[in-house]
């Protein structure tokens, strides 16, 4: 007879996750610091940063591809003109509000600027179905002109 191999006892956080949200929440509040789930806690905690990077890194990058799409795409501008504004306010809206709730995060944008642009200028090409030297290689403006509400291309 062959004994049963023994497992590991999974983590509330392995096996349900909102549970093991909750659970701690009710943690936190009772001050009950001694049970809490730190190693997964501070993983989580970590990743909010995380993504919020990533979240402004898409609204910048959708941002460029719609200016660069105003900008150059002449057979379309007229057009779509009215819709890829309002994309373009809406992009800066929302990445307005995450730099106002977490300020740290605009140096952030600056350092992946030029990464955020170059992928913007791939996705204007894309949707465009033009060739992407249609869209300059060196960004359009400065980050806080790209950011600037009252400016467009």
């Amino acid at each position: 007879m062959v004994a049963p191999l023994k497992t590991e006892p999974q983590n509330l956080y392995d096996t349900d996750y909102n549970l093991w949200v909750l659970e701690t929440v009710k943690k936190l509040e009772n001050r009950d610091l001694d049970s809490l789930d730190w190693e997964n806690l501070i993983e989580e905690v970590l990743d909010l940063s995380k993504r919020d990077k990533r979240k402004l890194e898409s609204l910048l990058m959708r941002l460029i591809e719609h200016l660069l799409k105003l900008g150059y795409w002449d057979f379309e501008r007229e057009r779509n003109r009215g819709h890829w504004e309002r994309e373009i306010f809406n992009f800066r809206k929302q990445i307005n509000r995450l730099l106002i709730d977490s300020p740290s995060l605009k140096n952030h944008l600056r350092d992946q600027f030029n990464l955020c642009y170059e992928d913007g200028r791939k996705l204007a090409s894309k949707h465009s179905q033009l060739p992407l030297n249609t869209f300059p290689d060196k960004p359009i403006a400065y980050l806080d002109k790209i950011l600037d509400e009252n400016w467009l291309p």
